[in-house]
Parts: structure tokens; sequence; C-alpha cells
């Protein structure tokens, strides 16, 4: 198996991802830290500053997580991350877009402008849509998958709260604009999912 570089820094819910998607299907990866506050490694090999970014041993380069986690799932595509059923697996490509490009839009506005009733609002109803989905199911869509890795990074804080040394402001966003009730099967989701190998 070729060499696998993958820039990182830490407390990324983005690096996250790829940590998550690599070890369900048992890649080996070579970290690569980066100081958060000198990220010209990073763009020394990406020509960007945003982490994760994985470098091959032929120098192929690939940035930004949802291009990386496709990357994998066409390198190596056994254990899947996406369901074979063609239906199951455009379903799975919708939420995964929907994350990255619509709820990911509340809590990256709410650390970037401060908290509105409108986006507040906005968060505690993507809640219900992520409890809605785990009824009868261990993960997001049944089998653990694409769905579970883009979505775990950021709700963990839901339930797990800041590690000490994270003074990130966008997952203190995620800690306190994801209320959760004590029966919320994101509860027992999270801890499922972050008891998953990571690369």
């Amino acid at each position: 198996m070729d060499l696998i570089r993958v820039y990182r820094i830490p407390f990324s819910t983005n690096v996250e991802r790829v940590a998550l998607a690599a070890g369900h299907k048992g890649v080996p990866i070579e970290w690569v830290d980066v100081d958060a506050d000198d990220r010209s490694p990073v763009e020394a090999v990406s020509g960007q500053r945003l982490v994760p970014v994985l470098v091959t041993d032929d120098d192929e380069v690939i940035a930004d997580s949802p291009a990386i986690l496709e990357w994998l799932e066409t390198r190596f595509p056994d254990p899947p991350l996406l369901p074979r059923d063609p239906a199951r697996r455009a379903e799975v490509r919708v939420f995964a877009d929907w994350f990255n490009q619509v709820w990911k839009r509340a809590p990256n506005a709410i650390a970037d402008l401060g908290a509105t009733d409108a986006l507040s609002a906005e968060m505690r109803a993507h809640v219900e849509v992520f409890e809605a989905l785990l009824q009868g199911r261990d993960y997001l869509f049944g089998d653990f998958g694409l769905a579970d890795v883009t979505a775990f990074p950021f709700l963990k804080y839901a339930v797990l709260g800041l590690p000490a040394d994270d003074d990130e402001l966008f997952h203190r966003v995620l800690v306190e604009y994801q209320p959760l009730r004590d029966d919320s099967p994101l509860h027992a989701w999270v801890l499922r999912v972050d008891a998953h190998p990571r690369g």
C-alpha cells in the first residue's frame, strides 16, 4: 500500500472525518501535524490554507474532506462507506451535501457574526432531523458509513463537550447551540461512533 500523508491541525472536525474513514477501511495514514497559526506547510503542498490535505507517494494532492472521503472510497472500496444499492447511495450523498452546504451555514454564521434567534432555532431544528434519522437505527442510514463520518465530528460536541485544550470558538458554538434531551438518540449514537477506530 502506498504511503498516504494527511496534513492536520489539532481538533479539526474535517480532519476527524478522514481519520474515521481511514480507520473504518483499515488504511494507514502518516499524519503531518501543522500549527494552526503557521499553515505554510499546507500552503506549500496544496496552494491553500485549509486542512485536511492528503498527499500520496505519487504526489497526488487532494484538499477538502469531502473530496478526500470520495478518494478513499474509490481507492479502497471495501469495507464501503456508501451503500451498494444505487438509490440508498444517492440518499446518503444527498445527506452529505445537505450537511456540508446547508447544516454548516448556521454554526459558521454564529461563530463569525454572533447568534441570532433565527440561527439558534435553525440549529435546534436540525437536531430533530438527526434524531428522526436515528429512530430504530444504530447509524444515520442504517449501517455505519459516509453520513456518520460526515456528521459525527460536529455533532459529538453536543454530547462530549469540549476537550480540555480545545479553545476553538466554532466548537463552543457546537456545544452551546445543539441542546439535547436526556432521551435523545444522539447520545448513544455519538458514543457508538466514537468507539470506531481512527486511521
